[in-house]
């Protein structure tokens, strides 16, 4: 397994991630130890998890999937051989996720309770790498450079970037958190911690998680460059985009105890043109005499501003294919197939 380095550090993390987001609601205690028995066993020592996980957030489930991790853990004692990364929630109208009642926010008080939670679940005292999962401020769109503006209005009760990174600086020194990162983050946002951590002597930045798939390339917009320039390579998450570029949907398919079969959350993917161009790269990589998923897991893992592809699978059999992408290396002709392919139907699911 490729080894990259994370940021500017010396840490260096598996060209593929293990996702975790089905722990606990898709995926058994069992089957999740199993998925990660396999995953380290193939060289992935780069877990991702989160305290909102799994997926979808409920109250009642929320922080079942860091507990997994953590009773893995225990039981295997390879702590220091996982470079762990999990997130705290940003502005959120959910109201299980803190004391109270109270909701989300990246204050200094819901960070340290989100941390301290955290480090109880995965059963360790540090994290490798603690990311914003999404920010304070309003934004134009979640999870990926909007295509098309939307004016938001900035909240009342805004936290600065500056403040958060003050209270993330803290956690560092106290050895609680080793590297910080951000996800569903801008270009402007990403730019913002780095100036402040320069300006302000504080952490830098050493990741940014966002998705990025070959029907959602609006990272290269504006982000690339800064991944490029600052070293704070992608997480790229929704690789597959939620399993449709597999083709396990294809022609309106529902597989049982798939998350569109079980939960009915992906409508990104379902609009006529994303339908359109999914079925272009999946008829490509037939053409090419390659798995879909491979294909598309080895494109991501190709782009010079990768650090990580995460990974997300409900059955060892999925997994066993997403890992093997990790050998294969897309040819010259397949590589300007799937830009042209980009050129006419751009990023039909963002």
């Amino acid at each position: 397994m490729e080894q990259r380095r994370l940021g500017r550090t010396d840490v260096q993390v598996s060209a593929l991630c293990l996702g975790t987001m089905t722990f606990g609601e898709q995926n058994s205690e069992a089957e999740g130890h199993a998925q990660m028995d396999f995953a380290f066993e193939k060289g992935i020592n780069f877990f991702d998890a989160a305290e909102l996980y799994p997926i979808p957030p409920k109250k009642e489930t929320q922080g079942r999937t860091e507990r997994i991790i953590g009773t893995w853990f225990k039981k295997t004692g390879k702590r220091d051989k996982v470079i762990m990364a999990t997130k705290a929630v940003g502005r959120t109208g959910m109201d299980w996720f803190r004391e109270n009642g109270e909701l989300g926010r990246l204050t200094r008080k819901q960070i340290e309770f989100a941390l301290d939670r955290s480090l109880r679940n995965l059963q360790t005292d540090y994290v490798d790498l603690y990311q914003l999962h999404w920010p304070d401020r309003n934004t134009s769109r979640f999870g990926s450079n909007p295509t098309r503006w939307v004016d938001v209005d900035p909240a009342d009760d805004e936290h600065s970037i500056e403040s958060t990174l003050e209270i993330l600086a803290d956690q560092v020194k106290a050895g609680k958190i080793r590297h910080i990162g951000v996800s569903n983050e801008s270009a402007w946002g990403t730019m913002r911690f780095i100036a402040a951590a320069e300006r302000l002597g504080l952490p830098r930045l050493v990741s940014i998680q966002n998705a990025y798939s070959l029907i959602n390339r609006t990272f290269e917009t504006g982000l690339a460059e800064v991944a490029r320039r600052e070293d704070v390579g992608l997480l790229g998450y929704s690789a597959l985009a939620q399993g449709y570029l597999t083709g396990k949907y294809r022609d309106g398919a529902l597989p049982p105890g798939a998350r569109k079969t079980l939960f009915d959350r992906l409508q990104r993917y379902e609009h006529p043109r994303a339908i359109e161009a999914t079925n272009a790269y999946l008829d490509l990589a037939a053409q090419a005499g390659l798995d879909p998923a491979q294909m598309a897991l080895a494109f991501a893992k190709s782009r010079s501003f990768m650090t990580s592809v995460i990974l997300g699978a409900t059955r060892m059999d999925q997994l066993e294919t997403d890992i093997a992408a990790a050998d294969l290396e897309l040819s010259a002709d397949v590589l300007e197939r799937i830009d042209a392919l980009h050129q006419e139907f751009g990023n039909p699911a963002p």
